[in-house]
Parts: C-alpha cells; sequence; structure tokens
C-alpha cells in the first residue's frame, strides 16, 4: 500500500498490486487493472519511487517458519 495525494491533498492509500499504468498528462493519473483511475499530486517518478520501496519492504520481509509437530 501507498499513500499519495488526492488533486485537492486529501490523502489516500492505494494498494500498489492494483496498478497497470502511471502517465503525466500533465497530472499524474493512475490506472488499476480494474480500470478505475486516480488523478494525483505526486509525479509520475515520486509514485513508482514509493511503489519501489513498497514492494521492497514486502519482498525483504524475514519468512516466518510454520511450527511442525513432532509426531
Amino acid at each position: 500500500m501507498v499513500i499519495l495525494h488526492r488533486l485537492k491533498g486529501a490523502e489516500f492509500v492505494l494498494n500498489a498490486d492494483l496498478i497497470e499504468t502511471i502517465e503525466a498528462n500533465p497530472d499524474t493519473i493512475i490506472t488499476l487493472v480494474n480500470e478505475k483511475k486516480f488523478i494525483v499530486l505526486e509525479s509520475v517518478a515520486e509514485v513508482v519511487e514509493k511503489v519501489v520501496s513498497y514492494q521492497t519492504r514486502i519482498h525483504n520481509l524475514p519468512q516466518v517458519k510454520e511450527k511442525t509437530e513432532e509426531t
């Protein structure tokens, strides 16, 4: 999840796994896989940086070992 801002400044959290495209037109428009669109204050580069940071945090989490019962 990444924290972004709508054009009027309202903060919201977006599920980064649902992003299909990000474009500047000139505002930054994020299109999700379900075709819903969000226009945000952040630049394309800022959104990409936030998504990469989020993905890095997710993939670098320590793996939790499952407990197995000894029989």
